[in-house]
């Protein structure tokens, strides 16, 4: 197929999607959560509470969140009602308001928003400049001031003005990126006032078939992010971003065998893997020493729906980036809710099948430590390190309501859970069978309460903190007191016996007993020479846990009372 007629495609299969995503708000969602379908994305802004996005679309497409895991479409275009500036027909003649692949940057106290123009299957394309100093709809002083063209091109170019991308230096100074496979990648200085050309060199930096420049810097390197590939194919797509580094910002880039972006070069950074296909038009965003690679993809579990993503990058020893939508890594952990402060719990402490996972008090017992194995792709099962059974949805039930309890892992979506990173550092779990998070009902402070799958809200009891097993061992400043056993069990008349016969008699017994509340019901201290503790404590029927106290060696059980 001929350049210009796999350019005409290109364009077309992007203008169909450009349509789909805008009217593609009825669509079940995955992942992160709310209305996120985009094509495109720029890099993550921020102003006050609110992360921003802007994204191909009419008029240019925008959307914003709190938290950096549920998305709303902005209330308006930036050019509302296609009354986009006149001087884009002049340049690219039957542009009819549908602008691609926008980027934003705040310097001088305002935002830049970049947005390119073009006409399907020839390089007459333009990239203009439009800044606000606001982000905010809402606010008396929003107002998008167009400032006309940064670079056009025309049929007899050779390269072609569109995906804009800016940098700003640690001097300083200011870079732009542009360009597609009609004459490959280049890069070119901006003056850091008007945000315009400032009419030097354009360095060729990546040919090919490439879009989608993103440049960034770590250490001592600059790094150039590219496209290359198939785009806006949905589950067709063959869109995967690569990577070259140059010490400084115009290139040349080489990859990590030393080969050229210019000569077909480029380290695989982020390619199609199980639903994300085809992801493309890489952006970073750091905030509180976390860094999140934005991107978009077709969703493989929802028709091709083109979504943002949202990974983790890290940096390696050898400089090199590396990128995972793994928030969590493999472990045994705690898992506490932000709202109650309590913590996943295999309620009755058993490990049997069935079992409810609720949220208890938190008592060191291996039935409220859960081992979270990643299985790729942010998913995650969750399993008890009581007897091994995993977190389950019963029944399999996407609903409202639906109910969290234990059974044998069978690696059904009801049993697999996407971890997503919010901004405050919690984390939502989201059921991989329809997408609803996990949820302390009712935003209940009490133990015993079990937990629920419901529609994402920004509640804190949708929000999760994650504690190394081993960490609340250390912070207990406690061993595992081992060889002591508590009968009868369940326990009749609030009495019970605990035996310590196994022990040494060089130290003495404390016994404590709370209720499911933390509240103390009982405590009582023992001779070292009791080796049968009889624990008279007249308790009600319920569920209570019991600590047993040795030096520094700590026992805690639940025992439930008739």
């Amino acid at each position: 197929m001929s350049t210009h007629l796999l350019s005409v495609r290109r364009h077309l299969c992007r203008l169909t999607l450009v349509l789909f995503v805008l009217t593609w708000f009825g669509s079940e969602a995955y992942a992160l959560q709310g209305l996120q379908g985009v094509h495109d994305p720029s890099t993550i802004v921020k102003e006050g509470n609110k992360y921003w996005i802007f994204a191909t679309g009419q008029g240019i497409y925008s959307m914003y969140s709190t938290d950096l895991v549920n998305w709303t479409p902005g209330p308006r275009a930036v050019f509302v009602n296609n009354a986009y500036p006149a001087w884009i027909n002049t340049k690219v003649p039957g542009f009819a308001g549908n602008f691609w692949a926008p980027e934003c940057i705040y310097m001088n106290g305002k935002y830049y928003l970049y947005y390119s123009c073009s006409s399907f299957g020839s390089k007459v394309s333009a990239i203009g400049l439009a800044t606000n100093v606001t982000l905010d709809p809402a606010s008396p002083n929003y107002r998008w001031e167009d400032q006309g063209e940064v670079i056009s091109t025309n049929s007899n170019s050779a390269v072609n003005a569109i995906d804009p991308a800016v940098f700003k230096d640690t001097n300083g100074d200011v870079w732009f990126s542009y360009g597609s496979f009609f004459g490959g990648l280049r890069i070119t200085q901006l003056n850091a006032t008007t945000g315009k050309t400032l009419g030097g060199t354009s360095y060729a930096v990546a040919n090919g078939d490439v879009e989608a420049a993103f440049l960034t810097k770590h250490d001592n390197y600059y790094y150039l992010f590219i496209n290359r590939g198939r785009c806006c194919a949905g589950l067709n797509s063959t869109y995967h971003i690569l990577v070259g580094r140059s010490t400084v910002p115009t290139g040349p880039f080489l990859d990590q065998n030393g080969v050229d972006l210019n000569a077909n070069g480029g380290t695989m950074f982020l390619s199609s893997a199980g639903r994300y296909i085809g992801p493309g038009h890489a952006g970073i965003f750091e905030e509180g020493g976390v860094s999140y690679f934005s991107h978009h993809y077709y969703d493989g579990e929802d028709n091709g729906v083109p979504k943002l993503g949202l990974a983790k990058l890290t940096w390696g020893a050898t400089g090199w980036p590396s990128v995972t939508r793994d928030w969590v890594t493999t472990g045994r952990y705690e898992i506490k809710n932000q709202n109650s402060n309590l913590i996943w719990d295999a309620w009755g402490c058993t490990g049997a099948s069935g079992q409810m996972i609720a949220q208890g008090t938190p008592a060191g017992l291996d039935c409220q430590r859960w081992d979270v194995t990643a299985l790729g792709n942010g998913e995650y099962k969750i399993t008890n390190a009581l007897g091994g059974l995993a977190a389950d949805v019963a029944g399999c039930s996407p609903d409202l309501g639906a109910k969290l309890q234990l059974f044998a892992y069978n690696g059904l979506n009801c049993q697999r859970f996407r971890i997503d990173r919010a901004s405050d550092g919690t984390l939502v779990f989201a059921s991989a069978n329809g997408n609803r998070v996990v949820e302390v009902p009712n935003a209940s402070t009490t133990a015993g309460q079990q937990l629920g799958l419901w529609d994402y809200n920004g509640c804190a009891c949708q929000r999760w903190t994650l504690t190394p097993a081993s960490a609340t061992l250390a912070a207990n400043g406690s061993q595992k007191l081992q060889g002591v056993r508590v009968y009868p069990i369940p326990a009749s008349g609030g009495n019970f016996t605990i035996d310590v016969s196994n022990q040494p008699v060089a130290q003495a017994t404390h016994v404590e007993v709370y209720d499911m509340r933390g509240h103390l019901a009982y405590r009582h201290e023992f001779a070292k020479q009791q080796q049968t503790l009889h624990i008279a404590a007249g308790l009600r029927p319920g569920v209570y846990m019991v600590q047993v106290r040795r030096g520094s060696s700590l026992m805690t059980q639940k025992v439930s009372v008739l």
